[in-house]
This record gives structure tokens, C-alpha cells and sequence, in this order.
């Protein structure tokens, strides 16, 4: 009897082990996975991982997936801090030390999500999955700018991570709709900062200063920051004196404000750049990752020149940024709006090829755009990274100014509003005036076919010379919006919810069109 019960339970086993796993039913694994994009991962990691909470609704199931992306992150970091000993030269070390960085920064913002201690609002959360999707594939980039590839995407391509990722971000995916704006602000941003922008010296509210002379506490804007409080409930202003600081500068810590005396007056200046060894991303000149950054009356520069290619004057993955009549130049990638949400108001940004480009959900306002002569006879202004379709990312540039450069000559260039960098690039130009360099078909080409039909390049009530939309492009994915009601959703007020938390920055700025 005891055999016969043994051959019973033999017999019973797997069958329940089949149709039960870390206590889902294969079943209802298959149903809820197949709401995801990526089904195939979703049921691998469900079946293999031990969750106690049932999947009763959609949010759950969010949660659960998730937290399934944060282990395979996780893991994907483990795996690459054992890369580092297998690095065979200096390209592959340089993309290795972005990698360590960006697994950290996703690592972050996937535990913020999650935090119960973090007020994370739907928007917040599709925010924070879209830059962490960004930081991975910013890590791949690294080994492709300096060819080195063949060494490591093998190695990273089985982590599953993204994918899981983008299972995230379509469970989590905002509808777009008017939002509701209350007095709800950032921790870091409180109502008395208001009044740093209105003075009449935002200098005067300075807690250091720096100065080339040494008449300020630090000669350097480097060592300004590294003295700076990591983290701190108020503003911390760093007013920085006219000169030009050659330095590289990265400012990890929050709620810093940078002030200096004025676009060409307070410079800041680098050389990196892809031709010179450096990965794009680490090519920046000023890199800020740090939350709830604001910098005003500074220029950002990388001199590499146009023949270094990509070379960045200033790199930001800071959620809730600002930047005031700042001006940032360059050549190839001059500014790199890597990820977060991000404000431009009052800026001048010059260069040549994809010289805005990037990640973040950002809307330029009031803004110059200036071409410079490119190396190649042919400018574009942008190069938006979407990869994903449910990012709730781009680049908009509203009531702004493109043309040329003095020196630039139309006749001999053609210029371009941009190319799809990524799959689903996401690029908005209203209400800006274009000069006569623009291309009458307006968008070019990355790479023949590619991204054709699923980026989303769109034009409304924009004027001037280059403006006319007559024989623009035919893409499937290119649009003439012909009414507010299509334009409303790239707005200031609705595309980063500006009426949210740029009240309390002091920065002005127009909500809608």
C-alpha cells in the first residue's frame, strides 16, 4: 500500500507543479502575460520566482512585474561589476564605468517607484521606468560609440531586463488627459524659492561663490559642488563669477542652483568627445543627474569641434529641471536631453548634427536655435531617442526661433528639424519660426526605412521662411496638426505638467499654446 501511495504521489507532483508555480496557476500566468508586450520573459520569470501576494487586478500585476524588472536589474548589475576585470583596453573600460553608473542610477529609480515612503503618482512612475529603460540602452550605446560591441552585448543581451521593463511601462501607461492642477510641489522646492528668479540678482541669494580671481570661497565650480550638502529640503546656490572655467563638472546632489553673470560671461568649457575617446555620454562638459537642478545666465561649451563627432556641452538626467537663459555650444550633440523631465526658457543652444537629442519628456520655450557650418553639408537640429512606445518621452519646441548661425550660409547646407535616433522618436516644433535654411521636406532620414512609420514627428502654427509644410515628408508617422486640441497635449501644462512644480521655480513660462 505504502509503494502504491508513493507511485500516486510520484504520479501527482508534477502535474500540480505544472499547473501551480511560486503559487500562480500556469494559467493565469499565461492571461496576465498576455496584456504585456513581451509575454514570452513575463511568464519565464513569473514561473521561476516565489510571490507571496495573489494577482487579483491590474495592479498587482504591475507591481509584481515590477518588482520581477528590479531583480533582473539587479542581477544585470551584478553582472556588470564582473565585466570589469575582463576589460581588454581603454574603449571598453570607458563604456564599462558608464554602465556601473547608469545600472546605479536605474537601480534608484526603480526602488522610487516602488517606495511607500515616495509620494509616486502614475506620472511619476511612467517617468521614472521611461529613464530607467533610457540608462540601459544609454549603457549599450557606450560600447557602439567606441566600437567595441562584440565584447559585451553578448554578455548583456540575455538579461531580459528591458523587456521586462517595457511589460512596466505599458501596465503603467497614462492616457492622456486634462490634468487637474493642484498646490503640490517637490519636497525640494519650497514657497519661499519662488523669489530666487524675481530678484533683481539671484546672485544675492548665493550660498558660495566661486570665482576665477579668488575673491569667492572656491576658484573652481568643481570643488563648489563637491562641498555642496548631498541632499537638502531647501535650495543651495552656487553663484558662479564671470570667467571661463575649464573643468569637467558632474553634480549628483540635489536642489543645486547654479547663477552666473550671463550667457558668454560665466563659461563653463570642456573638450571630450567621441573622437577623443570618451563615450557620448561621459563627453559632457557638465553632467547633472541630481534632482530639481537649476541653472540660470550660464554658458555650457564643448570646443571638440565638429570633426571629434559627438561632443556634449551639457548632459541632463535631473527629473524636474530648469535651465534660464542659459546657452549651451557645441557641434555634433552639443546638448543631451538624456532623460527625467526637463524646461528650457530664454536659451541659446548652438551646433551642427543632432544637436538636441535625447530622451527626457523636455519642451524648449522661448528659445533661440542657431545651426552651425556642419562637416558634412548637412545640419539636424534633433535626434529623440524614444525606444519604446509607451515612454512617455520627447522633445517639443515651442514658440522658439530656428536659423543660422553668423557665417552660416543656407545656400551651401541643408538643414533639417531632425532624424529618428530611435524607433519611436518624438519630436513637436509649434509655433516656432523657421528660416529659410530648413529643408522644404523638413525631416530626413537615419537610416532608409527605419523608424518611418513608427516615430511621431509633428509641425503646428509654426512661421517664417522654412515653415511651409507643403512638401514636407510623407511618412506614416508624420503629422500637420491643424487644431489646438491636437497640439494641447505637447504643451508645457500637459506634456511635463509645468503647472505642478515650475510655479515654485520662479522661471517663466506659458502653460499652454
Amino acid at each position: 500500500m505504502a509503494s502504491f501511495n508513493l507511485f500516486i504521489t510520484l504520479l501527482i507532483v508534477p502535474f500540480l507543479f505544472s499547473s501551480i508555480v511560486s503559487g500562480y496557476s500556469l494559467s493565469a500566468i499565461k492571461s496576465w502575460c498576455s496584456q504585456t508586450p513581451y509575454p514570452q520573459p513575463c511568464e519565464y520569470y513569473l514561473s521561476n520566482n516565489a510571490f507571496n501576494k495573489p494577482i487579483e487586478n491590474k495592479s498587482d500585476f504591475f507591481k509584481v512585474s515590477l518588482q520581477l524588472a528590479i531583480d533582473r536589474a539587479q542581477k544585470g548589475q551584478e553582472n556588470t561589476h564582473s565585466l570589469g576585470p575582463k576589460c581588454r583596453n581603454a574603449h571598453e573600460r570607458a563604456a564599462w564605468v558608464d554602465c556601473l553608473e547608469l545600472y546605479e542610477y536605474t537601480i534608484q529609480k526603480l526602488n522610487k517607484t516602488i517606495d511607500p515612503n515616495t509620494k509616486c503618482t502614475q506620472i511619476d512612475a511612467q517617468t521614472w521606468l521611461s529613464t530607467a529603460l533610457t540608462n540601459l540602452e544609454t549603457c549599450i550605446s557606450g560600447f557602439y560609440d567606441l566600437g567595441v560591441q562584440d565584447y559585451v552585448l553578448p554578455l548583456m543581451s540575455n538579461n531580459n531586463v528591458t523587456k521586462l521593463l517595457s511589460n512596466t511601462l505599458a501596465l503603467n501607461k497614462v492616457p492622456y488627459q486634462e490634468p487637474s492642477y493642484k498646490d503640490e510641489f517637490p519636497t525640494w522646492v519650497k514657497p519661499g524659492d519662488r523669489k530666487l528668479l524675481q530678484a533683481s540678482s539671484a546672485a544675492s541669494k548665493a550660498n558660495v561663490v566661486v570665482a576665477k580671481d579668488g575673491s569667492g570661497k572656491y576658484t573652481t565650480v568643481k570643488a563648489a559642488i563637491d562641498a555642496a550638502p548631498k541632499s537638502s529640503s531647501g535650495r543651495y546656490v552656487i553663484y558662479v563669477k564671470a570667467g571661463i572655467y575649464n573643468e569637467q563638472v558632474e553634480i549628483q546632489a540635489k536642489n543645486i542652483m547654479l547663477v552666473g553673470d550671463g550667457i558668454g560671461k560665466t563659461i563653463i568649457t570642456g573638450s571630450k568627445s567621441v573622437g577623443g575617446g570618451s563615450t557620448t555620454f561621459a563627453s559632457a562638459t557638465v553632467a547633472v543627474t541630481g534632482d530639481g537642478f537649476i541653472a540660470q545666465d550660464i554658458t555650457f561649451r564643448n570646443t571638440a569641434g565638429a570633426a571629434n563627432h559627438q561632443a556634449v556641452a551639457l548632459r541632463s538626467g535631473s527629473d524636474l529641471s530648469v535651465f534660464y537663459r542659459c546657452g549651451f555650444e557645441g557641434y555634433q550633440d552639443t546638448l543631451y536631453v538624456h532623460s527625467q523631465r526637463q524646461f528650457y526658457r530664454e536659451c541659446d543652444i548652438y551646433g551642427t548634427v543632432d544637436f538636441i537629442f535625447g530622451n527626457a519628456a523636455v519642451v524648449f520655450q522661448n528659445c533661440n536655435i542657431y545651426a552651425r557650418n556642419p562637416p558634412q553639408n548637412t545640419i539636424t537640429v534633433t535626434a529623440q531617442g524614444r525606444t519604446d512606445p509607451n515612454q512617455n518621452t520627447g522633445i517639443i519646441i515651442h514658440n522658439s526661433k530656428v536659423t543660422g548661425s553668423s557665417g552660416l550660409n543656407p545656400s551651401s547646407v541643408k538643414s533639417y528639424l531632425g532624424r529618428p535616433w530611435k524607433k519611436y522618436s518624438r519630436t513637436v516644433f509649434m509655433k516656432t519660426f523657421l528660416d529659410s535654411l530648413i529643408n522644404p521636406s523638413g525631416w530626413m532620414e537615419w537610416d532608409g526605412n527605419f523608424a518611418l512609420d513608427t516615430l511621431y514627428y509633428a509641425e503646428y502654427a509654426n512661421t517664417g521662411p522654412g515653415s511651409s509644410t507643403t512638401k514636407r515628408v510623407t511618412w506614416k508617422g508624420y503629422h500637420v496638426l491643424t487644431s489646438a486640441s491636437q497640439a494641447t497635449p505637447f504643451t508645457v501644462g500637459n506634456f511635463i505638467s509645468g503647472n505642478s512644480w515650475l510655479p515654485n521655480t520662479g522661471v517663466p513660462f506659458t502653460s499652454g499654446l
